[in-house]
Parts: structure tokens; C-alpha cells; sequence
């Protein structure tokens, strides 16, 4: 249990003036948290619970999400701690359909994914945040009312000592589905609702299964519905059971339910544990707009999706890599507050991408219809043997981080690249002498030079505000294939490792107005 803390600010007539509150300690509210705070940048974390998430909820996490984890100063103990994969294995029935590698190339400093209950993440983030003095990590703090001010936010927190007001220029709700910020300022959350009930629940067992991810359709063990199948750390597993839309929540929930699924499906002399069960529906879902003036939404709160591809906390991370540089930005005069606007239009769009990934996986696994149904069923009896077949199989496409197309951060390519990551979207690891690069690009804007650095190169960009890092690498070798780089080709990454410009000689006139352009200032060309 996590201790409540009288502040002293509570105690002021007027109520304390902060620069930026977030409402919310979970995965989104805390990576955001961590990413203000190691920069000095004081924040307030509000979150009406006395505890962290039950049971392991969320337990994959994608390669994107832990190297933004690695820029927090917490990727390594998880990626130490969790199950690490890259294989997943589809069935149909009796067979094994076919297997598919989601990193089958060496030379990334991180896995695919890696498999860690969201209890023992959380624990992990909130470590990290609890060594960085600029955070004010708040519990059994609710909020009651949420006021826009010309100057930003005013709040009514509830305490077990009673209520106080707190004032902040930006809020950043963070809250999840059930958001309180979200239903204060009247705002919804609309799309499609799915009907069909699923039983998820951890087991403890001892099973020489791989740390894969196992996908049936129609197994002998559960006829007509579909089963997945995750290893987690400590000899757990996490399974899920579709049920169908005519379950019954409760009954499903039982012991004498849920243990003979699990029997079934491991075999007569299987020894397990049961150590969490729930039975859930879902939604993919998101509100209009991401954010109302002073007022920013992030993870759950602003968007839902199947847990099919793990695209809902990876997601919510996403955001918080998006938003905090720009929130810093805004917050220090480097750039104009419009700037948070395009927080909004960047990801509006990742979450309709992962929304759309999402209901297609949904309607495969769940089809409607009895020709929806004969449809899958010939899909799946044809993709052992055919390629093309394997392409329509939909058992969860998994999550991949969101390229910023048509993003008004952007510098247009004016010169050709035959590779590489184009602009609007995220840096790619590589190998380097010593370490990684994307551990070479923490912190800020960084400029990747290929090859030599013409003379006056970094004196030429010492005026940028804020300032960008000059990483040289040579023009030969995997991190020049993977950019499609030859020697004196240019690259300039945004502080959340998205690419925003790239050229294939430099000109420090055409950096500077990239530089600009990606603050949103008038000094853009």
C-alpha cells in the first residue's frame, strides 16, 4: 500500500500554482512524469488509489516502447526481469498453421517484446520516479472539479484530509478508461463496442512451453472459440479464453470454471495455480480531440483498443513520448503553445492507425456472421500451405510504433533516399563503437552525421535553442545501410527519436530551419 502525504500546499489559502499536474500513476502518467522530472522539470502526479494495478493486465511491451523506457532510466531492470520473445505460432484446430519472427535480424540492443505483468512494471516506473526530486507523487488524491483558467487549470482535490484546490498551467489526464478528468470537462470517448466476452487469467505452473506467443483458432480443447497463450516471469502464464458474448461474467470467473479450461488445455496431469482471473469485454474507442486548451489526454483516457496486438499501453507510452519534449518546449519559451497542438494531431492519428489494426484483428478472431466465420475457416485452412493466405491471417497484428506522416513538424525530403527511416518517422537502433545509437540520442535534438563533419559544422548549429547533439558515425557499416546513408549524409531526430529532416550533404541554413520548423516557430523556413 502506498502511503498518503499531506502537502503543505494544501494548506494554502489560495491553493498552490504548479506548472504541470497529471492526474493518473499508471504506465502513462508515470513515463511522463519520469520524462518531465530527469529534465528539471518540477510535476505534481495526482492518483485517487493507495495502490498500484492488481494482477498482471498489460504484459506486452514492444521494442519502440522499451527504448523509450531505456531514455527514462528504466528500460534495463525490466527488459532484465521480463520474458523476452521475437516467435509467435498460430493453430488451427489440431495443426500448427505456420510461425512468424517479428525481429529476425541481430544487432538491436532490445528484443521485439518482452512479456512483465503491468503490477511489476508499474513498480518499476514508480522506482524510477520516486529517485527524481522534481516529482511530487501524490496518493489518495481525487479530483472532484476541473475549472479552465485563462491562466490553465484549476483543480479540487479530495484527501482523507479533505478537499484543497491545486492550479496548474497545463493538466495532463492520464487517468485511464474510466477517466474522471475526461467525464468532469464533458468530453466522450465513441466507437465500437464488441460484445464478445474473454476470461483471462494467470496461472503458476511448471510447462516447457518456449517464450512464444501461441494463437488457436477452434483448438480440441475449446471448441468454436479461440485461446492465446503468453510466458511471463516466475513460472507464470497468461492465458485468455474467448468465451463468447452469452457468458456470464460471474459464473466464468469461478474456480470450478476456470480450472478445467486450464486442465483441458495443458493435459489430465498438468500441477497449476490459479493467481488471477478476470472475465472482460472491450472497446476500440477514442474522444475527438486529445486535447482542450490547458488540458491534455493521454493513454486510455484518450483512446481504447482491443488487447489483440498489444497496442493499448504501448500506445499510451507512445503518447507520453510525444508529448513530454513538446510540454518542456512549451514550458521553457522554446517554442510557441501551438506546438501541443500538433501532440494532439500526431497522435489522434497513431491511435486511429492502432484502433483500425485493432477491430480487423477483433473481427477475424471474432467473426460476426456465418459467412464472416466460413471466410476465416478457409483462410486458416489455406495458410499452412500458402503464402498469400498467411497475409489474411488476423490473430492480432502486433504493435508498431506510429510514423508522423503529413505531420506539420516535418522537413519534406528534398533529396532522394533509397532507404531509411523517412521524416515523421522513428530512429532505428544500430550497433556503434561503444554502445547503441539510440543511446547516443538522449536527451534532445540530436543530429546524425554520416562520415565526416564538414569544418564549422558544430559551430555553425551552436545557436540552436534548445540545443542538438552532433553523433557522428561512419559512412560504411549497419547503422549506414539501415538510414540508407552514404558518406556525408545528415539526419536530425527529434527528442522523442522521430526523425524530423534528412539530407544527403549538410547545410546549416537547411538544419536550422528543421530545427525550427519541428518547434513550430516563426524562424522556419
Amino acid at each position: 500500500m502506498l502511503r498518503y502525504q499531506h502537502w503543505p500546499d494544501q494548506d494554502a489559502a489560495d491553493g498552490a500554482r504548479h506548472a504541470v499536474a497529471i492526474v493518473g500513476a499508471g504506465p502513462v502518467g508515470l513515463a511522463l512524469a519520469i520524462d518531465l522530472a530527469q529534465a528539471g522539470q518540477p510535476v505534481v502526479v495526482l492518483d485517487q488509489d493507495d495502490r498500484l494495478s492488481d494482477g498482471s493486465r498489460a504484459i506486452c511491451f514492444a521494442k519502440r516502447t522499451l527504448e523509450i523506457f531505456d531514455r527514462l532510466g528504466c528500460g534495463a531492470p525490466m527488459v532484465a526481469e521480463g520474458v523476452s520473445w521475437h516467435t509467435g505460432k498460430v493453430f488451427f484446430r489440431d495443426d500448427l498453421v505456420y510461425s512468424f519472427d517479428l525481429l529476425p535480424e541481430p544487432g538491436h540492443a532490445r528484443p521485439a517484446f518482452i512479456n512483465l505483468s503491468q503490477h511489476r512494471l508499474e513498480e518499476l516506473l514508480l522506482h524510477r520516479a520516486e529517485a527524481l526530486p522534481a516529482i511530487s507523487l501524490r496518493w489518495q488524491q481525487r479530483v472532484t472539479a476541473v475549472e479552465k483558467t485563462a491562466e490553465g487549470a484549476r483543480l479540487t482535490v479530495a484527501t482523507p484530509d479533505g478537499e484543497y484546490r491545486l492550479s496548474c498551467r497545463t493538466l495532463v489526464a492520464a487517468d485511464g478508461a474510466r477517466s474522471t478528468v475526461r467525464g468532469l470537462l464533458g468530453h466522450e470517448s465513441t466507437g465500437q463496442t464488441f460484445h464478445d466476452r474473454f476470461l483471462i487469467a494467470d496461472v503458476r505452473m511448471e510447462a516447457d512451453f518456449p517464450p512464444e506467443r501461441w494463437f488457436w483458432f477452434d483448438p480440441p480443447f475449446h471448441r468454436g472459440q479461440s485461446v492465446l497463450l503468453h510466458r511471463q516471469p516466475d513460472n507464470v502464464w497468461r492465458v485468455d479464453f474467448q468465451l463468447g458474448p452469452d457468458a456470464d461474467p460471474a459464473a466464468e470467473r469461478a474456480p470450478e470454471r476456470v480450472i478445467p479450461r486450464i486442465q483441458a488445455l495443458l493435459g489430465p496431469q498438468a500441477k497449476f495455480s490459479l493467481l488471477w482471473v478476470s472475465v472482460y469485454t472491450f472497446a476500440c474507442a477514442r474522444m475527438a480531440r486529445f486535447r482542450d486548451g490547458p488540458v491534455l489526454f493521454a493513454g486510455d483516457c484518450a483512446h481504447r483498443v482491443s488487447p489483440f496486438g498489444a497496442r493499448g499501453a504501448n500506445g499510451g507510452v507512445q503518447d507520453a513520448d510525444n508529448l513530454g519534449w513538446k510540454l518542456r518546449a512549451v514550458l521553457r519559451g522554446q517554442a510557441p503553445d501551438w506546438l501541443l497542438d500538433t501532440y494532439a494531431d500526431e497522435r489522434e492519428a497513431a491511435a486511429d492507425e492502432n484502433i483500425l489494426n485493432s477491430t480487423r484483428s477483433t473481427d477475424f478472431i471474432t467473426p460476426k456472421g456465418a459467412i464472416s466465420h466460413l471466410f476465416r475457416d478457409a483462410v486458416l485452412g489455406l495458410a499452412r500451405d500458402h503464402g498469400f493466405a498467411r497475409r489474411l491471417v488476423n490473430s492480432g497484428r502486433l504493435s508498431l510504433p506510429a510514423t508522423y506522416d503529413g505531420s506539420a513538424l516535418n522537413t519534406p525530403d528534398a533529396d532522394a533516399f533509397e532507404a531509411g527511416p523517412r521524416p515523421g518517422a522513428p530512429a532505428i537502433d544500430a550497433p556503434m563503437e561503444n554502445g547503441w545509437l539510440l543511446d547516443a540520442t538522449h536527451g534532445g535534438f540530436t543530429l546524425l552525421a554520416f562520415g565526416a563533419l564538414p569544418d564549422g559544422a558544430a559551430q555553425a548549429l551552436g545557436d540552436l535553442v534548445p540545443p542538438a547533439t552532433v553523433v557522428t558515425l561512419p559512412a560504411q557499416g549497419l547503422a549506414a545501410e539501415r538510414y540508407g546513408a552514404r558518406d556525408g549524409a545528415f539526419y536530425l531526430l527529434r527528442p522523442d527519436q522521430h526523425v524530423c529532416a534528412r539530407w544527403r550533404r549538410f547545410d546549416a541554413d537547411a538544419v536550422r530551419a528543421a530545427h525550427a520548423r519541428a518547434l513550430c516557430r516563426d524562424d522556419a523556413a
